[in-house]
């Protein structure tokens, strides 16, 4: 029997579309379904790392001077120390979320992916996706529907190792970066991350413990911040999100296959979680080129391990508020350790 197309890909976000954009290239057709209309958000950091820029210039995706805001490097600051530490190849860009995905999807277009908007899938039968109401068969379904995925669930997938989530918060703000840094500030209970997005234009993301706090209340654990940010307009309404971390035993069953979120993700505090999507979507795609979906859950444990130890730590570090205190004073009278740590987290050494 024939199929209407050769990969179906559930969601169309960021993961989904790299997914769709590696396989299109391997040839495949590709159709990308998703309930929702375009441009598609997220409250995140907007932060892209240096490996993340290499990940979509695989991909052939292309970023333009004007879409963000150049960055050279990381700080870590709290209430005593500052470290901080230069990109060591390359540079990132901070750029809305908006404007990373209708670049995404310009190229999913080039490449001749059919692109279903405002189509919920609803199921999965034998061989095939029920999408909008109708039966689509393909050869190949990959899940890049999110960390609550549907698609992991229908197909048997939804067995956690270990789960851990937090609350996040993001508002962007009219005012001149201060800085080519992406800014993590370290407080009691809390983390926030300052990223420049443009010329005038900065993205704050607050992330805590405690479900019931808001950004207001915690923007508060950061005097020196909250100072810098006070008389600024606000450019978006505040958003909230789960930022979660958690990995599962397998990523592929059958003839479906798990990116991004979906296939288990890395607390926002690494900001490794686009880089290590668009890492798997060009692993898959060659998997799906093999026929061997078992080489992509290797391939997928091996992209996983870096990031999820860098989580860990930092993630140990959050919890434990006098080792966090003793390492950032001990970074800041040794750079360079601080230096090769961030090499380490880019997979530079």
């Amino acid at each position: 029997m024939g199929c209407d197309t050769d990969v179906f890909v559930v969601g169309g976000g960021p993961a989904g579309l790299a997914a769709a954009i590696a396989a299109s290239a391997q040839g495949f057709r590709v159709i990308v379904a998703d309930g929702a209309k375009p441009p598609i958000t997220k409250a995140c950091g907007e932060g892209l790392l240096p490996d993340a820029m290499a990940a979509l210039s695989e991909l052939g995706v292309e970023l333009r001077e004007m879409d963000g805001w150049a960055l050279r490097g990381i700080r870590f600051e709290d209430e005593r120390s500052s470290v901080s530490a230069r990109f060591p190849g390359g540079h990132g860009l901070g750029v809305r979320r908006e404007i990373l995905h209708q670049r995404m999807m310009e190229r999913a277009r080039n490449c001749g992916v059919s692109l279903l908007w405002n189509t919920p899938v609803t199921g999965l039968s034998e061989g095939a996706v029920v999408a909008g109401g109708n039966r689509i068969q393909a050869r190949w379904v990959i899940g890049a529907d999110g960390s609550q995925s549907r698609v992991r669930r229908w197909s048997g997938l939804e067995s956690f190792v270990s789960h851990r989530g937090r609350f996040a918060f993001r508002l962007h703000y009219r005012l001149q970066p201060w800085s080519d840094f992406t800014e993590v500030h370290w407080g009691a209970e809390a983390q926030a991350y300052v990223t420049p997005v443009g010329s005038h234009e900065i993205c704050v993301v607050l992330i805590s413990n405690k479900p019931n706090v808001r950004f207001g209340e915690t923007l508060c654990r950061f005097p020196e911040l909250s100072r810098r940010l006070d008389g600024a307009p606000r450019t978006s309404s505040e958003r909230g999100a789960v930022t979660s971390m958690f990995h599962l035993k397998r990523v592929c069953q059958g003839n479906v296959a798990l990116v991004g979120d979906a296939s288990g993700s890395v607390d926002a505090i690494p900001g490794e979680g686009l880089a290590l999507s668009f890492r798997q979507a060009n692993v898959l795609a060659e998997a799906l080129s093999r026929n061997d979906l078992e080489s992509y859950q290797r391939a997928h444990r091996r992209l996983f391990r870096r990031p999820q130890l860098m989580g860990n730590l930092l993630l140990l570090l959050d919890r434990r508020s006098g080792l966090r205190k003793r390492s950032m004073r001990a970074l800041e009278a040794a750079p360079q350790l601080f230096e090769r740590m961030l090499a380490y987290h880019l997979g530079e050494s």
